[in-house]
């Protein structure tokens, strides 16, 4: 795997400071991450993030509070499961 970019490590870092209990919408990481309308590019960086990295993803969602995954999707009740915790 290639060296991940200047710009999706400071989305990480970003998304890691969501403190728990909180969530930030794709538009808000990457306002804070200093990408402002760079929110696609936050789903593209959560995508790129290994297991590993314990990266809290579930904490990120629409700009209207919606999950991004399809509804009924593994995925979608995977982060509706984590966020209920």
């Amino acid at each position: 795997m290639n060296e991940p970019s200047d710009k999706v490590k400071r989305i990480w870092k970003t998304v890691v400071a969501v403190p728990k209990g909180k969530v930030a919408s794709y538009g808000q990481i990457a306002d804070l991450a200093g990408l402002p309308g760079r929110a696609r590019l936050v789903g593209k960086a959560l995508g790129l993030a290994s297991n590993e990295m314990a990266l809290p993803w579930y904490r990120i969602l629409r700009s209207d509070g919606q999950l991004a995954f399809e509804k009924g999707s593994k995925n979608a009740l995977r982060q509706k499961g984590v966020l209920q915790e």
